[in-house]
């Protein structure tokens, strides 16, 4: 396993506490039309013209002579900003599945739209990249120290070099802290953050939030662990710095901890076990890592997950550890979860 492959992994699994980018598809609908246009009139960017300032989550004032046009995102920012009426002109990261269908991580991009400069990790093609002149670079950041989530560590000060930059903190906050961040964001570019559209998508995420936590409130007893299952590993996810686990917690949720000797060995996101010893942790209710770069629970064979009580059960759900931070996209995670607490029976 390469040096790079390996870090993939360790990201993975401080996002590894379960997987819910997914969760079914359940969006909050705002209407058919909306989607396949890419949003409704109101909700289209602005007319850019500059200059344009934005101060990132690293701390850099970010400046250009006019808003930027040429935008190329990590997948899950592009997702987000596209819910806003932000179009961008290239991605990174996981875009396509290997059948050529849009990625979970890109929401409802028209995938066929856009210039895919890498699709898996490590890959980033810095000649299409220049190509595409851009205006800036936007990524998430799963660290401290700045480094923008899918943008090879090998070749990152030649991409840097090309466009500036803007880095969005998802490491160690709670998710409407990222949300809002995202949305400031997508008004600096353009978006009318005050349509309907986006006024009603907040306040449907208000309320899944109130509705979770009186889920969580009512129903302490259940258990609820975060899982990413690979070939060899299965990986339980600790509820700090993962952005849905320490609002979940916050909400009330009792999240289910690995031990704190295992969280130290990963930087504090999660416990590696072997498929043998999968069943560690008592747990009511699991949410699985969604992403494509996992194996998802129909597709484990393993006998002693299948033993699970929660799996037994019929009580495993997605977790989206890499959430597109829109409204709309957020809502449904706290939906499902809620009612997953809500009808769960007390199996662990």
């Amino acid at each position: 396993m390469s040096n790079a492959r390996a870090t993939h992994l360790t990201r993975r699994g401080i996002l590894a506490a379960g997987g819910a980018l997914g969760l079914g598809a359940a969006l909050a609908a705002c209407g058919d039309d909306d989607k396949k246009n890419g949003g409704s009139d109101s909700t289209k960017a602005a007319a850019r013209s500059g200059p344009w300032t934005f101060v990132d989550d690293r701390g850099t004032t970010v400046k250009t002579d006019r808003i930027p046009a040429n935008i190329v995102a990590f997948t899950g920012v592009a997702a987000a900003l596209y819910d806003y009426g932000i179009e961008v002109k290239g991605v990174f990261g996981p875009t396509r599945t290997k059948d050529g269908k849009a990625d979970v991580q890109a929401g409802d991009m028209d995938v066929s739209k856009v210039t895919v400069l890498g699709n898996e990790w490590g890959q980033f093609n810095i000649e299409k990249y220049a190509g595409l002149a851009p205006d800036a670079l936007i990524s998430t950041m799963f660290d401290g120290a700045g480094t923008l989530w899918y943008v090879p560590e090998e070749s990152k000060d030649k991409i840097l070099k090309l466009a500036p930059s803007v880095g969005i903190s998802v490491y160690d906050v709670q998710m409407p802290k990222p949300l809002e961040r995202m949305l400031a964001l997508a008004e600096s570019l353009g978006a009318d953050v005050r349509s309907a559209k986006i006024t009603e998508a907040k306040k449907k995420f208000e309320a899944a939030a109130e509705r979770l936590r009186k889920a969580a409130k009512a129903r302490p007893e259940i258990k609820v662990l975060a899982g990413s299952a690979s070939q060899d590993i299965f990986y339980v996810s600790g509820s700090n710095l993962s952005i849905d686990l320490e609002y979940f917690k916050a909400l009330g949720v009792n999240i289910v901890e690995p031990s704190a000797k295992a969280l130290k060995a990963s930087g504090g996101w999660f416990e590696n076990l072997s498929w043998e010893n999968v069943d560690t942790y008592p747990a009511d209710v699991i949410i699985m890592d969604d992403r494509t770069s996992t194996i998802q629970p129909a597709d484990i064979t393993e006998a002693t997950w299948k033993k699970l009580p929660a799996v037994k059960a019929g009580q495993v759900i997605a977790r989206t550890p890499e959430p597109i931070l829109s409204y709309d996209k957020c809502t449904p995670i706290l939906d499902n979860l809620a009612e997953a607490i809500e009808k769960a029976k007390k199996v662990a």
